[in-house]
């Protein structure tokens, strides 16, 4: 066989016998557990609102845009339904609870879908500990106002406790404790968006829905104030939406895959969308000038939402979010979890990974093995970085391990998403010819790849802003290039040496719902 063949193969071997809805030989998760509205509680709180805002808007209105941070997320809405539509039309096509690795493994080889099946794994680990930090960070502030003081990895190792035990049971518990803190949160920021707009002393500047003006940075106020960066302001809008991609890892879950999957990616980031814009143009709206509000994003970024909240509203709402946080983090570090865990068991059942990884539970069906590997890899990163930085100073846990590691796995997602935008113009031209849409399966997955392709240049470029002066920011674009490149080396080897296991690779798929 001619490498050519050889490659055309790889990328094209029939998929008979791995519908995993036909098979009785691998462990199954619990299918139609989940409707649509479950879809969104496990996805939407990936993304968790109130984190994004409360911890990105500051950052867009005083480091990026100023009063272009609406219109920062407007552009951010409009690129991501933009790869939504591509990536809609893929889980039409492919059911699979790999996500990006099934999907990059049937466009561009499973070399490919390797290399980005372990970037997954990698992202969605070190998402939950750098929750796990959030989540310590901000309990250890409302312990110190009790007079309790406690060091911050114990805190984030009883959060991963508590993500570990309720995630070992049914989905439908997931998605029960999921739904309750995206409600909390959703009530919370509303009521925060209408005690703003409602506010007779407020006036809402029009100029920050103004496109041109996501683009615009500012020069310095004056003072200690720093000049703002378009390019920051718009990579942090483009934060807040990362957890919505999670969707197609629970098809095989969802009662109808080929509806409730497309439609939750394109209702969860069409909402978020007008949810983000408007909450972010309710707090510049919220202080008297722009000028004030970039001052308080540069210098009190904790209170940027909290003050005008307990002002304008009263003061039960900021104390309301300072517990919603808190909550946010908690349910994020899960969904972050959940995603993580279906990775690992998608590895283990088509046996790239231990067969032990891919078993569900005989009576729950949650990848229970998969699920407590993801807590020990997570709770190795918490010993580690606080081996590193220490334990007594909250900060540690914020600025390091919540802000690295969300930096780190941001960045594989981003080079996820750009990679799986050309995986979906390939599958569709090769496999599915007379399902290729000029715009939904060719342009719409090429301006996608563009747009992620210059966020992930944002990122690189500002890497000094974000790393908190951090050495271990600058390791970040090369140790996502290893991961990848160990992936990749990873198939070659199976290719080699167990030809029945790479062929496996990212092919088991759900067909059990047309």
């Amino acid at each position: 066989m001619s490498s050519i063949d050889a490659t055309s193969s790889s990328l094209a071997a029939p998929s008979s016998g791995m519908d995993v809805a036909s098979r009785s030989d691998v462990h199954k998760l619990h299918g139609g557990a989940i409707g649509l509205v479950g879809v969104l509680q496990l996805t939407v709180t990936g993304a968790a609102p109130i984190t994004a805002m409360l911890g990105n808007v500051p950052i867009v209105v005083g480091n990026g845009v100023g009063v272009g941070a609406p219109a920062a997320f407007l552009f951010a809405t409009i690129v991501l339904t933009i790869f939504s539509v591509g990536y809609a039309e893929m889980a039409r096509k492919v059911s699979a609870v790999g996500g990006f690795y099934s999907f990059i493994s049937h466009g561009l080889g499973r070399e490919s879908g390797m290399a980005l099946a372990l970037g997954s794994i990698v992202a969605y680990s070190v998402f939950e500990a750098s929750l796990a930090g959030g989540f310590a960070y901000f309990a250890s502030a409302k312990l110190a106002g009790w007079g309790i003081t406690i060091p911050w990895p114990y805190l984030s190792m009883v959060m991963l406790a508590a993500v570990a035990a309720c995630s070992y049971f049914d989905v439908k518990i997931s998605v029960a404790i999921l739904g309750v803190a995206l409600i909390g949160e959703v009530i919370a920021l509303t009521v925060f968006d209408i005690g703003v707009f409602t506010n007779s002393g407020v006036t809402a500047n029009p100029a920050a829905l103004n496109p041109l003006a996501a683009f615009q940075g500012f020069d310095a106020p004056g003072g200690s104030l720093t000049a703002g960066v378009a390019s920051i302001g718009l990579f942090f809008a483009f934060w807040s939406w990362v957890g919505f991609e999670m969707a197609p890892n629970y098809a095989e879950e969802s009662k109808n895959p080929k509806k409730i999957i497309p439609l939750s990616l394109y209702i969860s980031v069409i909402s978020l969308g007008i949810f983000y814009i408007i909450t972010s143009w309710a707090a510049l709206s919220a202080y008297p000038t722009p000028a004030d509000a970039i001052a308080a994003g540069q210098t009190d970024a904790a209170n940027f939402f909290m003050k005008p909240a307990s002002t304008l509203v009263g003061p039960w709402l900021g104390d309301a979010m300072s517990y919603l946080i808190l909550i946010s983090s908690f349910a994020c570090g899960m969904a972050f979890h959940n995603t993580a865990s279906r990775y690992l068991y998608s590895l283990g059942r088509e046996g790239i990974l231990p067969k032990a990884v891919g078993k569900t539970h005989p009576v729950y069906k949650a990848p229970y093995v998969a699920s407590f590997t993801q807590s020990a890899i997570a709770a190795v990163l918490v010993i580690v970085f606080a081996a590193a930085l220490g334990m007594d100073d909250p900060n540690q846990a914020y600025a390091g391990l919540y802000g690295l590691m969300a930096l780190f796995g941001t960045t594989l997602i981003l080079v996820a998403q750009a990679v799986v935008s050309v995986a979906i113009i390939a599958y569709f031209k090769r496999e599915h010819p007379q399902d290729h849409h000029w715009f939904k399966t060719l342009v719409a997955p090429a301006i996608a790849f563009v747009a992620q392709v210059a966020v992930i240049v944002m990122l690189v470029a500002n890497l000094d802003f974000l790393s908190a002066g951090y050495a271990f920011a600058k390791w970040i674009p090369g140790l996502t290039v290893a991961i990848l490149a160990i992936g990749f080396g990873g198939a070659m080897i199976l290719k080699r040496m167990n030809r029945a296991k790479y062929d496996s690779i990212g092919r088991m798929i759900y067909q059990g719902v047309d």
